[in-house]
């Protein structure tokens, strides 16, 4: 059976679900971070659900045979964000993933350009993201769309110490 993989903006019943699932299984796997990675998703996702503005919010799925496979949102609201680089760092990207069976086939990159495309037209190109070391794919991703490194230190923030990443954008 072929594949068919849509991009579709909005919410989608059980998307907070899945987005901490594939985070808490690739992470799990990838990194050994466990279930306080997990619940702090699940917390945080439920969070922006609760606040998400769908008229300057992106919420992006990428559906493979209609389940949810990826996801990436861009919070143009997100409080946190008056705490990021002098609280003049626009948007957030947050929870971007995709499910393995689609990695590797262009969708990511399709998905970063609908969330650069949104920045650009709400948040003036200003953007944010945290990430941590060692996320080499996702790292190059974004810098090719203009994100750069910002800070880097050790922190507690995903559950085990890691090295966390601030990249930011225009």
């Amino acid at each position: 059976m072929r594949t068919e993989i849509r991009l579709v903006e909005g919410y989608s019943p059980g998307v907070i679900g899945r987005i901490a699932e594939m985070h808490a299984v690739y992470y799990a796997r990838e990194w050994g971070l466990g279930a306080f990675l997990e619940a702090k998703i699940a917390r945080e996702a439920a969070g922006f659900i609760d606040r998400y503005d769908p008229d300057t919010d992106l919420l992006l799925l990428a559906l493979s045979n209609e389940a949810i496979a990826g996801s990436i949102i861009v919070d143009l609201n997100d409080p946190a964000s008056s705490d990021v680089d002098g609280g003049d760092c626009g948007a957030h990207i947050r929870w971007f993933i995709l499910d393995d069976a689609i990695r590797g086939t262009g969708v990511g990159r399709q998905m970063m350009q609908r969330a650069v495309a949104h920045i650009d037209r709400f948040a003036g190109g200003k953007a944010w993201l945290t990430t941590f070391a060692g996320l080499d794919a996702a790292r190059r991703l974004y810098e090719d769309f203009g994100f750069r490194l910002a800070d880097e230190r050790q922190d507690n923030t995903w559950g085990d110490p890691v090295h966390e990443q601030l990249y930011l954008r225009g």
